[in-house]
Parts: structure tokens; C-alpha cells; sequence
């Protein structure tokens, strides 16, 4: 299904994941507001959400930045205000948005607890309270939450993380059925592998040889998108699974390092 002329909203924009989903959509024929913290260069981290503007308007699709700390509901609702006046729809909400925390009970402070239930669950919870009247206003729309299958296997020494992340598949799992009826569609999506991101290098999970380019994310999100909101909705999807479901049989061109070995969800220490 053409996207031409739908509108994404998309945080977490600056950089990494949501910078090559951006960039993915724009050439899709997709106008894009980009929201993420980052405006001025960081010392420490690459992107600006105005660099990214000026790619995704190099490729032809109109593009507005909005600074926004997704951890503050005033700037969410600037944010929705900001893409109503500009576009007057949004179609597409991204909660792209993520904080890390790998540590067990003992190692987290109330600060990093409250950062990552911040900037992950709430802030998905409030940018689709936000957003979801504009899908409704037409009858259409797609929200993708990144947030992983829940298994519980993976909660010890991960918790404070896991209430974050499982929070926004919850949020997948019962918003998907209060707007079903209003042609929205709501999805989680998570790698099978480790992805190339600041995270992932911070973090030190692996290196180039074992990641993935951003690129397999970017994809599994257009493959959700392209379709009808009745089609599915309501699960939490693996970013294999969606590409497979669309034929796609070669994960190879999306290895960071050709003949790599990508590093599987599975089997690493922390998610």
C-alpha cells in the first residue's frame, strides 16, 4: 500500500534507529516529524535532529523537528500541537524513545528507575494518548512501540529495564483492542539480533561483527505500516518474523560486516 502523502511521527529521531525508520519512511513519500532531546552536537554522541531533517527533506517529503523530552508530557502535547498545526494528521506514531538500565534491584537507584519507566513506558503510553485523536479523526493509523515479546525468563537482573520495556507491550496488547474498531492498529517490534546503536556500543554488546545494520528495523516497520490497520494488530513482533512473513529469506545484506555472525537476542547477557 502507497504511504505518499501519510505523515509519521517518529521519536527519538536524532540518531540511530530512528534516524535510518525516518529516512525510510521519507522515501516512501512519507512526511516526517522528527522529536528527540538532541538539536545542538553532542560531545559524546553523533546526530542532531536538524541533520536528520535535512536528509529526510533532501529526499524529497517535507520534515519538522520538534526538541522534545519525551519524559514531559507538555512537550508531548507541544509535539502533537506542533505537527497538527504543520500537517493537520498523523498516521504514523513511532515510540522510538528508549533509556538503557542492565542492572539487577541492588544496582538501581530510584533516578535510573525512574528514567527508563520515564522515557520508555510512560512516554509510549502518553505520545499515543496524544496522537490517537488525529488517527481517529480519519479512520487510520499505526503505532509502533519498540518493545520486546514479554518472557520472563529474562527478568532476573534486568527488572527495572523489563517493567519499562514490557510496559509498552502491554500497552500494545490492550490499546490494540480499545481502538480496533477505529481502523488504528497498534504493534510492538524487537530485533532477533543485536542492532548497530549507540546502545548497543556503549553497552558493549559485541562488536561490528556481530550486529546488524539498523536497516532490518526500518524495513519490519514499513512491512507494518504498508498494510491496512485491520489487517493485524495487537502483537508484539520480531523483526525476522515480520520480514519472513513478507518473503524475505536473506538476512545476510543486513549484517554491519559481510560473512558477520550476528549476535542473538537469546543469547545475550542483557537485553
Amino acid at each position: 500500500m502507497s504511504l505518499k502523502g501519510r505523515v509519521a511521527v517518529i521519536t527519538g529521531a536524532s540518531r540511530g534507529i530512528g534516524r535510518v525508520i525516518a529516512l525510510a519512511l521519507a522515501r516512501q513519500g512519507v512526511d516526517v516529524v522528527l522529536a528527540a532531546k538532541t538539536v545542538e552536537p553532542h560531545p559524546k554522541l553523533p546526530g542532531t535532529l536538524l541533520g536528520v531533517k535535512a536528509e529526510v527533506e533532501a529526499l524529497g517529503v517535507k520534515a519538522l523537528a520538534v526538541q522534545t523530552d519525551v519524559r514531559d508530557e507538555t512537550q508531548i502535547e507541544r509535539l502533537r500541537d506542533e505537527t497538527q498545526k504543520a500537517f493537520g494528521r498523523c498516521d504514523i506514531l513511532i515510540n522510538n524513545a528508549g533509556a538503557l538500565w542492565w542492572k539487577n534491584v541492588l544496582e538501581t537507584p530510584a533516578k535510573r528507575f525512574d528514567l527508563v519507566v520515564g522515557v520508555n513506558a510512560r512516554a509510549a503510553f502518553l505520545c499515543a494518548q496524544a496522537f490517537l485523536p488525529l488517527m481517529m479523526e480519519r479512520k487510520w493509523g499505526h503505532i509502533i512501540n519498540m518493545s520486546p515479546p514479554i518472557d520472563l525468563r529474562y527478568a532476573p537482573g534486568h527488572v527495572a529495564y523489563l517493567i519499562s520495556k514490557y510496559g509498552m507491550t502491554l500497552l500494545t496488547h490492550g490499546l490494540a483492542e480499545e481502538v480496533r474498531d477505529h481502523n488504528i492498529a497498534v504493534h510492538s517490534l524487537w530485533p532477533a539480533t543485536a542492532v548497530e546503536s549507540e546502545a548497543t556500543r556503549q553497552w558493549g554488546l559485541g562488536d561490528e561483527s556481530q550486529w546488524r545494520k539498523a536497516d532490518i528495523l526500518a524495513d519490519a516497520t514499513l512491512a507494518l505500516v504498508q498494510k491496512e490497520p485491520s489487517v493485524r494488530s495487537g502483537k508484539a513482533w520480531i523483526d525476522e518474523d515480520v520480514l519472513k512473513a513478507e518473503g524475505v529469506t536473506d538476512f545476510e545484506k543486513y549484517n554491519c560486516v559481510p560473512g558477520g555472525t550476528p549476535l542473538r537476542i537469546d543469547f545475550l547477557p542483557t537485553m
